[in-house]
């Protein structure tokens, strides 16, 4: 895609978050520095709403505003490392310092220069949920050496993976998934600065393609401008690829209704093994179609939501994906032929 991406030239304002919640917290986070977890999913702006808190922080925020993604660290090599430009000036003349000597060295150097504006300085950790126990110990001892001049702002999807002792010294902000009315509230926004022409179902069918996704939506939208000069139903339709996996899933839960599981749990595993999804992805679509459609009635998808809500937790903490997806939706179908079950003899319901 040709041009700055309208994820970056309209990151928003800390007034511009929707959600009031979190904005309440980053707003006082303003006038009363403090460590904060941005914990959500994946996709729903926590970077962007570090980046908003630091921009109203601070005078200079180009230098005061330090940003690490924990891949940076954890999924390179030691000399990947020590000629990226950021941490270069901190290793220079390190090259027999183990890896994890050199993050920690990156980690002190970047909290203990002064400011240069104001009293403090903010660095965020992204992706956080990555840091390894024995890591996290150490940028534990940073967090508590440099409290007075460091604000660290620690972002992650996978809070209950932080160490008890970086929780204690944090402060919650949850970012959860927009609902779609949010989503097309940020979208019209942008169409309006860029001047592209839209419509409401086109906006909508963006939107709900996300399925929560704000970055998604906002790439997406911009990619249908792109490509088809506006966003109408007709142009996003063609240009984000109709219903991409759509019928699959809606065949793996049909399947899943029939008592079919053998069929649902090959759909899963192609879509896992061959669609790129991983199982928190995979889940929120099968929701997502789920809720799209009109062959499950409302009882129905609330015990579906139910069970996701279940499935997402075990995903977070478990190690086999297409395990838990294959029970969600074994657990469903059970509920359901019970369900019919019980309107087909009553003594029983």
């Amino acid at each position: 895609m040709d041009g700055p991406l309208w994820t970056d030239v309209h990151a928003p304002d800390l007034a511009e978050i929707r959600q009031g919640d979190a904005r309440d917290r980053l707003e006082r986070a303003v006038d009363e520095p403090m460590n904060l977890v941005v914990q959500g999913p994946p996709g729903v702006g926590k970077t962007a709403a570090a980046r908003a808190l630091a921009r109203a922080s601070h005078d200079d925020p180009e230098n005061d505003l330090i940003e690490i993604n924990v891949a940076d660290f954890f999924g390179r090599t030691k000399k990947e490392i020590r000629t990226d430009p950021r941490f270069e000036g901190f290793l220079a003349g390190r090259s027999r310092m183990a890896k994890r000597d050199m993050i920690n060295r990156v980690l002190k150097e970047s909290a203990v220069y002064a400011p240069m504006s104001g009293t403090y300085k903010t660095i965020v950790l992204d992706n956080a949920e990555a840091i390894r126990e024995d890591f996290q110990q150490a940028l534990r001892r940073v967090m508590e050496q440099h409290h007075r001049t460091t604000q660290f702002v620690i972002a992650t999807r996978q809070p209950s993976k932080l160490i008890a002792p970086i929780r204690s010294r944090c402060f919650p902000v949850q970012v959860r998934s927009p609902t779609t009315d949010e989503t097309i509230d940020v979208l019209e926004t942008i169409c309006e600065r860029e001047g592209v022409d839209y419509d409401g179902d086109g906006l909508e069918f963006v939107a709900s393609a996300a399925g929560g996704d704000l970055r998604e939506a906002i790439l997406s939208a911009q990619t249908t401008a792109v490509e088809g000069d506006a966003i109408t139903m007709s142009t996003a339709y063609e240009t984000l690829g109709g219903v991409g996996d759509d019928d699959a899933i809606r065949g793996a839960l049909a399947a899943a209704r029939d008592g079919d599981l053998k069929d649902a749990r090959k759909t899963l595993d192609d879509l896992l093994d061959d669609g790129g999804y991983d199982g928190g992805d995979l889940l929120r679509e099968t929701l997502r179609v789920a809720r799209a459609g009109s062959e499950y009635g409302g009882d129905e998808l609330a015990r579906l939501h139910k069970l996701a809500g279940e499935a997402d937790l075990d995903l977070v903490e478990g190690l086999d994906d297409r395990l838990h997806l294959t029970h969600l939706l074994a657990a469903w179908a059970a509920g359901r032929t019970e369900l019919r079950a019980g309107f087909r003899d009553p003594a029983g319901a």
